[in-house]
């Protein structure tokens, strides 16, 4: 794999901020695998959210996602977006906006990714696995798949507060429920036949159980298909790791969907 550290100027937010890409690349040393023929047309390309505490190299440093990628032939394009909850800030910066509308074109014109809905998915973990239903949520026709590993993916039953001054910050002590922030509701009013493929993945440890749980019953109570499982775990980097790698294996990447043809 190629592993780029990008720093950029982004308009959405006035400033530089950076993100790590992962290429696939034919050669590879010992160890490693080579990646399949990049396909003419460009390969496909995973968005991998990071977490409240995190930053864009997280996951390359708590798992071996450049060796789970390199297997799949997969880019994977991290970005930085700080404590945001990808969102517009109501003080502070437009990280939805970058996320959603800018960081796209930038990747697509820089790097030889498919810009193809059926070549693009986005995962995350925590608030990543929310940024991540996020996106497929507003723009379903844009992903052909979407992960959240132990998402925060119901905000209206949280007690934002424990964030200090996150709460404030980013949604300025306005409700979340009915808003752009609440997946749930966003679920319950989506077009079921027009969503991405979903994947849900929470540990029956995790803090977070209880609003994955409630996801999956207003997603079955719509006709919304979710790949979900819960499975032994906490909110910790050992569970991630194996998830990701399952994540990889349920995308529907070109060369998975021909094998199984």
């Amino acid at each position: 794999m190629i592993r780029m550290r990008t720093d950029l100027f982004a308009e959405s937010l006035g400033m530089g901020i950076s993100m790590v890409v992962l290429m696939p690349q034919a050669a590879a040393g010992i160890g490693m695998e080579g990646a399949p023929a990049a396909p003419s047309d460009g390969v496909p390309v995973l968005y991998l959210l990071h977490g409240l505490s995190d930053d864009c190299t997280i996951w390359e440093r708590r798992t071996s996602i450049e060796r789970y990628a390199a297997q799949k032939g997969i880019a994977v394009v991290m970005p930085e977006v700080r404590r945001s909850f990808y969102s517009d800030e109501a003080v502070g910066e437009d990280y939805w906006t970058f996320l959603s509308e800018e960081l796209p074109q930038l990747v697509t014109r820089t790097f030889h990714v498919s810009s193809t809905p059926e070549d693009t998915f986005v995962a995350g973990l925590s608030m990543g696995g929310f940024g991540a239903f996020k996106l497929a949520l507003h723009h379903p026709d844009r992903f052909a798949a979407a992960a959240s590993l132990s998402g925060a993916i119901d905000l209206t039953s949280m007690d934002i507060e424990w964030t200090g001054t996150l709460g404030r910050r980013v949604w300025g002590g306005e409700e979340i429920a009915g808003s752009g922030d609440d997946l749930v509701g966003l679920l319950a009013a989506a077009d079921a036949e027009q969503l991405p493929a979903l994947f849900l993945d929470c540990g029956t440890e995790d803090q977070l159980l209880a609003q994955n749980r409630r996801f999956l019953d207003v997603a079955e109570e719509h006709g919304v298909e979710v790949t979900a499982r819960f499975r032994p775990g906490a909110h910790e980097w050992g569970f991630w790791d194996e998830g990701i790698q399952d994540v990889l294996d349920w995308l529907p990447l070109r060369a998975q969907r021909e094998a199984s043809a």
